[in-house]
C-alpha cells in the first residue's frame, strides 16, 4: 500500500525551479506511485506502423509491469491488449515482433483471435460461456505511421498532437521504412534521471562532442541567439516549401508543444544532411530531401525520437525498477534500402552507440551522486535546463492530480 499522504508531502517540499527531493530518483514506493500515478495514465510510444506490415502481424512490450500487445487484424487494423490470458493470466505473446494468425497462450492452450475474442480453450465445463471472454483492450492510435498506446481508461487528449505534430511527421515519410536495426541499454538510473538528461543539452559540448558536430548547440539561450538568423531563414524556407517547423520567422524556437508532447525541426550546420560522424547520410537510399533538417519530438514520461533525411532513430525508456530503467533504440531506413548495398549497420548506428553509452554513463553517475548523503536538490539553468523546468513541473503536476482524484475517490467511498 502506497502512503498517498507521504507522497503529497514530498511533492509540496519540492521548491519550484530546482531538481525533486531525492526520494522521487531513489525511493521503492516512489517508483510503485509513478507506475500508478505516471505510467498506468500516459500515452506511449510503441513503435512505427511499418513494423505491423500484415494482418497478423505484432508487437508486444511492457510498460511498466503491464505486458501489452498490439496487432495488426484481419481487416488491417491496429488493435491493443493487455497481453494476459483471461485463464490465469500467463503472458500470451513473447516480447518482440511476430505474425500469427491466431493469439494462443502457451500455459494452456487457449487460443484468441485477432479481434480478441477467445476461439478456442479445451476442456473447459459445460457452463463455460467462451462468448463472455476475451482479451482486455487497451486504447491504441496512430499517427503519421507512428504508434501510440494508453492503459488508463480516459487517455490523456490525443487531438492536439495529432492535429499539430502529425503535419511535421508527414515529410519524414514514416510509412515508407522498415526496422534495420534494434539495441537495448540497462540503466543503472531512476527513469526521471534518464529522462531529465534526454531533455537538456547543458552537457553536451562536453558530453556529446560527436553528436554535436552535425547539429547547432542549443544548450542556452546564447546559443540559440548565436544562430537565430540560420534558423529564421530555415523557418522561411521550409515555409515556402509547405514543411512544418514549428517556427515562424521571428518566432521563439521549440514552439510547438502540449502539455506531455514537444515537437520541433531544426537546421543543421552548413555542410551536414544528417547526425552522422561526418555530418554525410549514413544511408544512399533517403527517406526525404536534406534540406528539411532534423526533426525531434519527445514524450512525457518516455520517449525521445528523431528523423533525419537517411534514418528514423526511436528511444523508449521504460522503468524496470527505482534505479533501472531499460532504454530500447531502434533505427528505421528507407523500405528498399538494402544492408551491404545502401548501407552498413556499422556506419548507420555508430554516432547513436556512441551517444547512447555517453548518456548512460552520465545517467548512471547522477544517480550515485542523488543517491548519497551528501544531496540536496539543485536549482535548474534558466537559460540552458528550461526543458527539464517543464519535464519536472509536468510531473508534480501529474503526480498532484493522481492524489487529488484518489483522495476525492476516498471521499466519495
Amino acid at each position: 500500500m502506497i502512503d498517498l499522504k507521504r507522497v503529497r508531502q514530498l511533492l509540496e517540499a519540492r521548491v519550484p525551479g530546482y531538481s525533486l527531493p531525492q526520494e522521487f530518483y531513489t525511493d521503492p514506493e516512489i517508483f510503485e506511485f509513478d507506475l500508478e500515478a505516471i505510467h498506468a495514465r500516459s500515452w506511449f510510444f510503441v513503435g512505427l506502423e511499418a513494423e505491423l506490415p500484415v494482418p497478423g502481424s505484432y508487437l508486444a512490450t511492457t510498460i511498466g509491469r503491464s505486458p501489452i500487445v498490439v496487432v495488426r487484424d484481419d481487416n488491417g487494423e491496429l488493435r491493443a491488449f493487455h497481453n494476459s490470458c483471461r485463464h490465469r493470466g500467463a503472458q500470451i505473446c513473447e516480447t518482440g515482433y511476430g505474425r500469427k494468425s491466431r493469439l494462443v497462450c502457451p500455459y494452456h492452450q487457449w487460443t484468441y483471435r485477432l479481434d480478441g475474442s477467445l476461439q478456442g480453450a479445451g476442456r473447459m465445463q459445460e457452463s463455460f460461456d467462451r462468448k463472455s471472454i476475451h482479451l482486455l483492450p487497451i486504447h491504441v492510435e496512430a499517427v503519421a505511421g507512428t504508434i501510440y498506446v494508453c492503459l488508463a481508461e480516459e487517455p490523456p487528449p490525443l487531438d492536439e498532437f495529432r492535429e499539430k505534430v502529425g503535419p511535421m511527421m508527414a515529410p519524414s515519410r514514416l510509412t515508407d521504412v522498415k526496422l534495420a536495426y534494434e539495441a537495448t541499454l540497462v540503466e543503472r538510473a531512476n527513469w526521471k534521471l534518464v529522462l531529465e538528461n534526454a531533455n537538456e543539452c547543458y552537457h553536451c559540448a562536453v558530453g556529446h562532442a560527436s553528436l554535436t558536430s552535425s547539429a547547432y548547440p542549443f544548450a542556452t539561450r546564447r546559443d540559440i541567439d548565436s544562430w537565430r538568423p540560420i534558423a529564421d531563414e530555415f523557418a522561411a524556407r521550409m515555409a515556402a516549401a509547405g514543411v512544418a517547423t514549428g517556427q515562424a520567422p521571428g518566432e521563439p524556437l521549440n514552439a510547438v508543444a502540449g502539455e506531455w508532447w514537444r515537437a520541433h525541426r531544426f537546421p543543421l550546420k552548413a555542410g551536414c544532411n544528417s547526425l552522422t560522424m561526418d555530418g554525410k547520410p549514413s544511408v544512399d537510399k533517403l527517406l526525404c530531401d536534406p534540406e528539411i533538417g532534423w526533426f525531434r519530438w519527445s514524450l512525457n514520461p518516455h520517449a525521445y525520437l528523431h528523423a533525419l533525411c537517411d534514418y528514423v532513430v526511436t528511444f523508449s525508456a521504460m522503468p524496470t525498477a527505482a534505479q533501472e530503467t531499460v532504454v530500447t533504440w531502434k533505427m528505421f531506413v528507407h523500405k528498399d534500402a538494402q544492408e551491404g548495398v545502401d548501407y552498413t549497420v556499422e556506419g548507420l548506428t555508430s554516432l547513436w552507440a556512441k551517444t547512447n553509452q555517453e548518456d548512460k554513463d552520465l545517467s548512471e553517475v547522477n544517480q550515485r551522486g542523488v543517491n548519497g548523503k551528501g544531496y540536496r536538490p539543485g536549482p535548474y539553468s534558466q537559460e540552458a535546463e528550461t526543458m527539464l523546468i517543464r519535464y519536472a513541473d509536468w510531473y508534480c503536476a501529474e503526480a498532484r492530480k493522481y492524489l487529488d482524484l484518489a483522495a476525492a475517490n476516498k471521499a466519495a467511498a
